[in-house]
C-alpha cells in the first residue's frame, strides 16, 4: 500500500508530464449510471455511440425503465454485451423507481452507505459504482479500471495477483480525497498512452524513477 507522500508525489509528476484533467462535462446522475452500465467491456467510443441512440430512441429514463429490454438492446447495440447490458439498465431504473426514481438520497450518505446501496443492485459492481459516485455525485470514490489496475502493479501500490476488489480496497484507503478525481483521470490517460499493456515506453514515462518495474524493463533491454 502506498503512502499518502507517495500517492502525491506520483499525482504531481502525473500534472507536470500531462497537465491538470479537464473537468468532465456534469450529468443527471442516473446518465451517468447508465453511461457507467454502457462502459463496462467497452471502449469510450462505442459506449458513447450507445448512449446517444439511447438517449434519441428514448424521451426519459422512466421510458427506458418501462421499455422491453429487446427495445433497449437494439439502441445500445453499439456498446456490446447488449442483453445483458440491456437487462441491467431495465433492472437498475426500474429499482431505484421504486424509491424516488433518482440518486438525489445518495448525496446524503456516507461513502461508505452510497457504495453500499448501489453495489446492491445486480449488475452494478464497484467500478461502476464508484464513477457513478466520483463523476456524477462528487464524492471521493476511486475506481479502478483496466488501466489503473495495471499502472498500480507496476508501480507495486497493489500486489501482482490483487484482485478488483482488493485494487478497490487498497487504492481507496491510499489516495487523498482532493487527489482522486485528478489521478483517476490521468492515471487512465498514462495506461493508455505509456503503460501499455505490451511494449509500454517505459523511457518516455513521467513516473519512470519511481517505478520498479519500468526500472527492470529498462535494465533488461539495455543488457538484452
Amino acid at each position: 500500500m502506498p503512502s499518502a507522500e507517495e500517492v502525491r508525489k506520483v499525482s504531481r509528476l502525473l500534472e507536470m508530464s500531462l497537465g491538470r484533467p479537464l473537468r468532465p462535462n456534469q450529468m443527471d446522475p442516473m446518465g451517468g449510471l447508465v453511461l457507467a452500465i454502457l462502459s463496462q467491456n467497452t471502449n469510450d467510443r462505442n459506449r458513447d455511440r450507445a448512449f446517444g441512440r439511447l438517449r434519441e430512441r428514448f424521451g426519459s429514463w422512466e421510458e427506458v425503465a418501462l421499455a422491453s429490454p429487446s427495445e433497449v438492446e437494439e439502441a445500445i447495440r453499439p456498446a456490446g454485451l447488449s442483453k445483458v447490458k440491456s437487462e441491467r439498465i431495465i433492472n437498475c431504473l426500474r429499482t431505484l423507481k421504486g424509491g424516488d426514481g433518482t440518486l438525489d438520497s445518495l448525496k446524503g450518505m456516507s461513502l461508505e452507505e452510497a457504495e453500499g446501496f448501489l453495489t446492491s443492485i445486480p449488475g452494478i459492481g464497484l467500478k461502476t459504482a464508484r464513477c457513478v459516485l466520483l463523476f456524477q455525485l462528487g464524492l471521493p470514490a476511486f475506481p479502478v479500471d483496466t488501466h489503473i489496475m495495471r499502472v498500480s502493479k507496476r508501480l507495486g501500490w497493489i500486489p501482482e495477483k490483487a484482485s478488483a476488489r482488493k485494487a478497490h480496497e487498497i487504492l481507496q484507503n491510499s489516495i487523498p480525497h482532493d487527489l482522486v478525481l485528478d489521478l483517476h483521470i490521468n492515471m487512465i490517460r498514462l495506461g493508455r498512452t505509456l503503460c501499455r499493456p505490451r511494449n509500454p515506453r517505459c523511457g518516455q514515462c513521467p513516473l519512470l524513477e519511481e517505478c520498479s518495474t519500468g526500472k527492470r524493463e529498462r535494465a533488461s533491454t539495455a543488457h538484452g
